[in-house]
C-alpha cells in the first residue's frame, strides 16, 4: 500500500495491533524494547502459555479453503469416500491411531520414511484430512521436511512463508498458522532450510513447538519429517515426539531399510507402526501397529 492510512499523527510512537483475545478489536500500546535474554525468558515462560484460551487462538488463525479438485489430483481426500478403498484405509488408520494414542496418552506423532519417494507426506496429509473430518478432534499438521518443503504444494496452498521465523520465536503462531475448517491447523513452510538439523536442535525450536501445543491444545499433532536414513534431522526431532509412524514403499523399500529405521528408533521413541504405501495388498494387514 502507498501512503499512511493508519491515522496516526507524526511523532506518535504508539503502535496499533489486534488483540489475540479480542478478535477484531484494535488495541494501542506503547512500544517496549526488550533485550534478547528477557525475550527468551518470556517466550519460554510456561505460566504465560497456560493463560491462552485454545478456542480463541483457533479463531485467530487465518482461515483457508482447500480445493477438492486439486487435492484429488494429488491423491488426497478432503471428504469421506466409502467407495474409495484408499480413503477408507486412511479412516481405518485414523481410528486405530487415535485409539492407540489415547491408551498411551500420546499427542505428537512423527511421520517419516526410510528414504525419499515413499509417500510419507502423502500419508501425513491424508491422515490429517481424515482426522479433520471428525468434528471433535483438533489436529495440527506441521511441515518439518525443512530441506525440501512440499506440504503446501501438496495441499494446493500458495504464498506460504518460511517456518523458520515461527520456530525461532520471531513470528507469533497466529501470524503463520492457517486453519482449515474448525479443527485442522496447518504450519507449512515455503522456504528450504539448509541448516535444518541445527535449527531443529535449537532450544527455541523445542520451545516454539511446545508453545504451539499449549496454545492450540490439539488432540493430535502430526509432524511431517524428512526420511530417517538420509540425515540426522529425524534423530534431532525424536525427543520432541511421542511416537513414529514409518511409511514404506511397497515397490522400493527393502526389509533392511525398515530394520535400519527400527534400530534408529530403538531406545529413543516408540515405533507405532509401519504403513506400506503403493501395496497391491488390499487387506488391513499391510499396517503394523502397537510397537512399544
Amino acid at each position: 500500500m502507498n501512503g499512511d492510512s493508519s491515522g496516526k499523527k507524526p511523532g506518535d510512537s504508539r503502535t496499533e495491533g489486534v488483540s489475540l483475545f479480542r478478535p477484531g478489536q484494535p488495541i494501542r500500546r506503547e512500544p517496549v524494547t526488550l533485550d534478547q535474554a528477557t525475550g527468551r525468558e518470556i517466550f519460554a515462560a510456561p505460566n504465560l502459555l497456560r493463560q491462552s484460551n485454545p478456542d480463541r487462538v483457533w479463531d485467530s488463525l487465518t482461515a483457508v479453503a482447500l480445493d477438492a479438485t486439486a487435492l484429488a489430483g494429488n491423491g488426497l481426500f478432503v471428504n469421506s469416500q466409502p467407495e474409495q478403498p484408499a480413503a477408507s484405509a486412511f479412516d481405518i488408520l485414523r481410528t486405530r491411531l487415535l485409539q492407540a494414542m489415547a491408551q498411551r496418552g500420546w499427542k505428537r506423532i512423527a511421520v517419516t520414511s526410510p528414504t525419499h519417494g515413499c509417500g510419507k507426506s502423502f500419508v501425513a496429509a491424508n491422515l490429517a484430512l481424515s482426522l479433520a473430518r471428525m468434528p471433535g478432534t483438533r489436529t495440527v499438521l506441521v511441515d518439518l521436511e525443512l530441506r525440501k518443503p512440499g506440504m503446501a504444494a501438496l495441499l494446493g496452498i500458495k504464498g506460504t512463508g518460511p517456518i523458520r521465523d515461527l520456530l525461532t520465536g520471531d513470528q507469533p503462531l497466529e501470524s503463520h498458522l492457517q486453519r482449515v475448517g474448525r479443527n485442522l491447523a496447518l504450519a507449512l513452510n515455503g522456504t528450504a532450510v539448509a541448516d535444518a538439523a541445527e535449527l531443529l536442535h535449537e532450544p527455541d525450536t523445542a520451545a516454539a513447538l511446545e508453545a504451539m501445543l499449549e496454545q492450540l491444545d490439539p488432540a493430535v499433532a502430526i509432524y511431517d519429517l524428512p526420511p530417517a536414513l538420509g540425515s540426522d534431522d529425524v534423530i534431532t526431532m525424536l525427543p520432541q515426539v511421542d511416537a513414529v509412524l514409518l511409511v514404506a514403499d511397497g515397490t522400493r523399500t527393502t526389509a533392511e531399510d525398515v530394520r535400519a529405521c527400527e534400530r534408529l528408533f530403538e531406545g529413543r521413541v516408540p515405533l507405532m507402526g509401519v504403513v506400506l504405501n503403493r501395496s497391491q495388498d488390499r487387506s488391513e494387514d499391510r499396517y503394523r501397529y502397537g510397537r512399544k
